[in-house]
């Protein structure tokens, strides 16, 4: 009987798993493609001159029989030359440089939430969600972004500067709450934080990244709990059974 209820709710959760939604951006949606205008297999994608170079010198790096390990580099080369998303195309051209079947690129960039299928804004707004960053409050930091940009998550702004993302661990949770914009941390935020940061960036500004709270990295709030004498110098130890 326990063995019969828990298949059946097995059955039901995978029930709830499937979708029929449109896609959407990075692993928020399908693990599918779809072909849309804007994303399908006719349309061209190559390595331009510069990033031909680079991945010749990413690829150069494998040893003869091991170049499809190059595949995480070099599709994330991908990505950045497009905007920041990853069209099939792409995926396509990747595979054909390092001899590797569509498939396998397939099963790359759909296992990675880092590379994102489908098209985003120009600032991709990753923020951080999870326990240390939820209990130093990032549903706050995730309402403000919200409300800010007036979309949800998964969305991008009609000017297709923004697109929020709802991410697991970033890394820095010492430094929490904390968001992840493009390649730039922000750490230690507050709500204001997060209007000042969008601010900048709508008006063509850099904001400064790390933390918001006057700490230089992840050092203390207060005065150093530990370590706060002058370490003795070389020699100055003194064995206890001598």
């Amino acid at each position: 009987m326990l063995v019969k209820s828990l298949l059946g709710s097995l059955v039901r959760t995978s029930n709830r798993a499937i979708s029929t939604s449109a896609a959407r951006c990075g692993g928020d949606g399908l693990q599918v493609h779809r072909d849309t205008p804007e994303n399908n297999a006719d349309t061209p994608f190559e390595f331009s001159a510069e990033n031909k170079s680079r991945s010749d010198a990413i690829l150069s790096i494998y040893p003869e029989g091991h170049k499809r390990a190059a595949v995480i580099p070099l599709l994330d080369l991908a990505q950045r030359q497009n905007g920041g998303w990853l069209p099939i195309s792409a995926m396509h051209h990747v595979a054909d440089v390092i001899g590797m079947p569509r498939m396998r690129v397939y099963e790359v960039a759909t296992f990675y939430t880092m590379f994102i299928r489908n098209p985003i804004g120009k600032y991709h707004v990753q923020v951080c969600t999870t326990t240390p960053c939820w209990l130093r409050g990032s549903d706050e930091i995730l309402k403000a972004c919200k409300e800010t940009l007036n979309i949800g998550v998964g969305e991008t702004t009609p000017d297709k500067l923004f697109t929020i993302s709802e991410v697991e661990c970033l890394g820095a949770c010492v430094n929490a709450p904390m968001l992840q914009i493009n390649d730039d941390y922000y750490e230690d935020l507050t709500e204001k934080d997060v209007h000042e940061i969008f601010a900048d960036l709508k008006a063509g500004k850099k904001p400064p990244a790390g933390p918001r709270s006057g700490r230089y990295a992840a050092e203390p709030f207060g005065a150093l709990t530990s370590l706060t004498e002058k370490p003795p110098g070389p020699g100055q130890f003194v064995r206890a059974d001598l």
